[in-house]
């Protein structure tokens, strides 16, 4: 390792790395060494790799090479900065900063005016003239190393600063002169030796090696963990540690900090957007401690440094081609750049600023779809207040993540996390949140705090969780002892309903009816676009004509799968089914199913119009029968309240003998049992009812002039046997209608492929089938002997165990289950080149799912109608990316 390098310099024309080196330098350290490149004032510093991470988080410490550079680098930021490290009278002071590949805002940890101890800070007040910023910047450093470094609760450091402040009568930290903060200081040196039982280390060098361990410890505390699986970032990427000059936002009106972003985040009008505080470090704006100015307001106080950041934040803009998120410090009139990165920003605002870059030439159409998340997309299409609503707006906050949420009270992450788990639907209201409240914002429908602004830690990953919030709603009162918030009068305990809108920052008691919105605007500009770079269909799971609009709405391209089951739920037909169930012979069966056969057609004519001509894929009967009946225990509890009232004997008989058909119906699995094709072959009359609803159908509106194809698909094949039989008597069917209607009809018999063995037979099961559409669901279940219905109580710990990277439900298993797809895939077009392929489980909606469908083949995928956006875009990002790494 003797010449292999750990720490890169940047901060001037010897700048030793560049943006494209974000793995080595993390995303924070790549774009500092690029901001130095091109010109652009940043304090001077240096990073310390991920490699270093990996291997101190691996051997709990480092190689000497690595403390060797690190000092020597020092040497070199004492020369270009003119101060001296540890030197008491004109001392260099450095923050330390977390900085992943991608950006994780407020996951990991950072230190602030490291080098301060009890000589340093007299001589940095006399070498500025300035002792109340010096004990100001003592304090501050003393409360993030406790915190960071230490693991001391912030809040013992913060109680003790606000009882000060209401000791004397004041409201700012600003308001606090040099000889209150010169006691502060001692009480927090006292914290500390309390807390740890050893003094705080004086020690320059040393407080910089314990910070960095702190750092690098960071990139595995719970937030981050957390943070990473909510946003699939791999834990072996490490983080690096970004060390760097000083520069003071709070030495009094000619100074201070902000942070701000080239466009607005919320909505991505190409405005300039953030905020700033005088007299202030970076932690102050985050925090939420002051309520920050507005970035527009800086050309008023500091005209000057207004227009060099108007020039730099054009500058990046158009270096990166992407919107911006920067933080900058000025001390005493002089601007500097501490950081720049890709912004986060509302599915809204990525939509507008993708579509409008490309307008503008700053990046093209394939750019513009890979810069747009398909959970974007998702995000995009949640609720917000339906217009027609009646309500009162009780207080207002800013609008910091737009979109509407409602949901029960709660206020703690821990809270919000555990009513999740149940089910239940909750709104986290906070004072202000911090990183570790993570899970809690999550597992949450939307987000409400008291204080805070548009880039407070609320707002920034509530934008980033496409959560609403509602920041700085400072009508609100919390009362953390009796679990309630008081505002304007009213007393809203734990566990009440309240709506809140990101949109308008507005707060309402109670639940408001909401709406989700369709495609339109950008979003449909940019389907548009994904649909000329798509190669495979997408298609939707619909059992309904109005969930069928929905899809088409949405930019289906016909119905992948139709569950005939779900339209023998109705009111009016439940009886029919049942008569059917407990006829005793074939002729009672048909009879019943008679009753059916008109409903069952309606059905169908109400699909293929909205279709108007794009395939429908109609699956025949799959569930086992006895989810049409009643339950034991409901017919059982029927059966004593009519023996109780002295019902007729006929009406109890009824009830007996069905109570004898539902115990004789009874499987131990039902999900390997009597269904699907099963029933197809022990009860005939069902499939061909169905077959002449869907061919009679389909003549009359042949008749009519609309050209219909049906697909008809037999489930849960196992063996080709049991499909030549099924298709044998489906054909007959068909045939005999359409000589009956006088018409002429193109069709397509085909099967699931569910089962394993169906996928390792597939080359003789396609001799039959026209089709295959993978149902990934039940594949899933029978491959990993997984019950769907039961899986939820284990598979969590499975996750959390890291067993399994993903639920298998939710993100198709491509080793094991996708291994099964490709294999059914390949022997399918041995048998049958032509044969249509697709997969209509949830997988077809799931972006690496439907990636993964379209890199092995398959001709479409088909998903609810709220996921066929979502599959538009994931399929046209894998044409792209297929493209580029080819």
């Amino acid at each position: 390792m003797a010449d292999k390098k750990f720490v890169y310099f940047f901060g001037n024309e010897e700048t030793e790395g560049k943006n494209s080196m974000k793995d080595l330098l993390g995303g924070k350290g790549a774009n500092l060494a690029e901001m130095a490149n091109l010109g652009i004032p940043v304090p001077p510093g240096f990073t310390i790799t991920t490699e270093v991470c990996l291997l101190y988080l691996e051997k709990g410490s480092y190689p000497t090479e690595v403390i060797d550079q690190i000092n020597d680098t020092i040497s070199k930021l004492e020369k270009v900065s003119g101060k001296k490290f540890g030197d008491n009278d004109n001392p260099l002071l450095l923050s330390v900063r977390s900085g992943a590949r991608v950006s994780m805002p407020g996951m990991m940890d950072t230190v602030l005016n490291l080098g301060l101890n009890d000589d340093t800070v007299a001589g940095l007040a006399k070498k500025t003239g300035n002792e109340r910023f010096a004990y100001d910047s003592y304090r501050r450093f003393l409360t993030m190393f406790g915190d960071v470094v230490l693991g001391i609760e912030h809040e013992r450091f913060e109680s003790v600063l606000s009882d000060k402040k209401k000791e004397l009568g004041v409201t700012l930290d600003t308001e606090l002169n040099a000889d209150v903060l010169r006691e502060l200081v001692s009480t927090f040196k006292g914290i500390i030796r309390d807390s740890t039982g050893d003094v705080f280390p004086q020690d320059p060098r040393t407080q910089l090696q314990m910070a960095i361990d702190a750092v690098f410890n960071s990139w595995n505390n719970q937030r981050a963990i957390t943070y990473r699986r909510l946003n699939d970032i791999p834990g072996e990427w490490g983080t690096a540690v970004n060390v760097q000059s000083m520069v003071y936002g709070n030495m009094g009106e000619t100074s201070g900090t902000g942070v701000a972003f080239t466009r607005d985040p919320a909505t991505g009008e190409k405005c300039f957007f953030g905020e700033y505080l005088i007299n202030a470090q970076g932690e102050d704006v985050v925090a939420g401690t002051r309520t920050p100015e507005p970035i527009s307001t800086l050309e008023k106080t500091m005209p000057q440094a207004y227009v060099q950041l108007e020039e730099i934040y054009n500058k990046l803009e158009t270096h990166f081609k992407d919107m911006q998120d920067i933080e900058f410090t000025i001390e005493e009139g002089q601007l500097y750049m501490l950081q720049t990165r890709s912004g986060k920003r509302t599915a809204a605002a990525a939509l507008k600023i993708a579509v409008d870059m490309v307008e503008e030439g700053l990046i093209d159409k394939r750019t513009a779809i890979m810069r747009v998340s398909p959970g974007q997309i998702d995000r995009l299409l949640h609720p917000t207040i339906d217009s027609d609503a009646k309500y009162e707006v009780v207080a207002t906050g800013l609008p910091a993540s737009p979109g509407a949420a409602v949901g029960k009270v709660v206020f703690t992450a821990e809270h919000a996390e555990a009513m999740a788990k149940n089910n239940e639907k909750v709104i986290l209201v906070r004072t202000e949140t911090s990183p570790e409240d993570i899970g809690g914002m999550d597992a949450a429908q939307g987000i409400l705090t008291v204080r805070g602004g548009m880039t407070s830690h609320a707002a920034v990953v509530a934008r980033g969780m496409g959560k609403p919030c509602v920041a700085g709603c400072g009508a609100v009162s919390i009362d953390m002892g009796s679990r309630t918030f008081n505002v304007s009068d009213i007393t809203v305990k734990e566990g009440d309903f309240v709506t809140i809108d990101g949109t308008t920052g507005s707060l309402i008691i109670g639940e408001v009816g909401l709406v989700t919105p369709g495609v339109s605007g950008e979003l449909e500009v940019l389907l548009r676009w994904a649909d000329e770079i798509r190669e495979m269909g997408v298609r939707t799971n619909a059992d309904t004509p109005h969930d069928a609009q929905v899809a088409r709405d949405f930019g289906a391209e016909g119905i992948g799968l139709c569950r005939t089951e779900h339209m023998f739920f109705g009111e009016d037909r439940i009886p029919a089914v049942r008569d059917m169930i407990l006829a005793e012979d074939s002729d009672a069966r048909k009879a019943a199913l008679e009753k059916l056969l008109p409903m069952q057609k309606e059905d169908f004519i109400g699909l293929f119009t909205v279709m108007a001509g794009l395939p429908v894929t109609i699956r025949l009967l799959d569930p086992p029968l006895h989810e049409f009946l009643p339950k034991h225990e409901e017919l059982a509890d029927r059966l004593r309240a009519l023996e109780s009232e002295g019902a007729n004997a006929g009406e109890i008989g009824r009830i007996r003998k069905l109570m004898e058909r539902v115990d004789s119906m009874l499987e131990i699995n039902p999900m390997l049992g009597h269904r699907g094709c099963r029933l197809g072959i022990t009860y005939p009359e069902i499939y061909d009812m169905q077959v002449r609803a869907i061919i009679e159908a389909a003549c009359e509106l042949k008749a009519g002039g609309m050209d219909i194809v049906p697909e008809i698909m037999i489930p849960l094949i196992s063996d080709v046997s049991e499909l030549s039989s099924v298709k044998k008597n489906v054909v007959a069917i068909a045939e005999s209608v359409m000589v009956q209607k006088g018409v002429k009809l193109d069709y397509l018999v085909g099967t699931m492929i569910e089962l394993p063995r169906a996928a390792l037979t597939a080359d003789k099961i396609a001799r039959e089938a026209e089709f295959f559409s993978f149902g990934t669901n039940d594949l899933t279940q029978t491959t990993f002997g997984f019950s769907r219905d039961d899986a939820g109580k284990f598979l969590p710990f499975y996750i959390e165990k890291s067993l399994l990277s993903n639920d298998p439900f939710a993100v198709l298993d491509q080793e094991g289950v996708g291994e099964l797809v490709k294999i059914g895939i390949k022997k399918g077009r041995s048998t049958r080149p032509d044969i249509k392929i697709g997969i209509c489980g949830e997988h077809g909606g799931e972006p690496s799912s439907v990636k993964f469908g379209y890199n092995i083949g398959l001709n479409y995928v088909s998903c609810s109608p709220f996921r066929v956006p979502i599959a538009r875009l994931a399929a046209a990002q894998a044409v792209i990316e297929k493209q580029d790494n080819s």
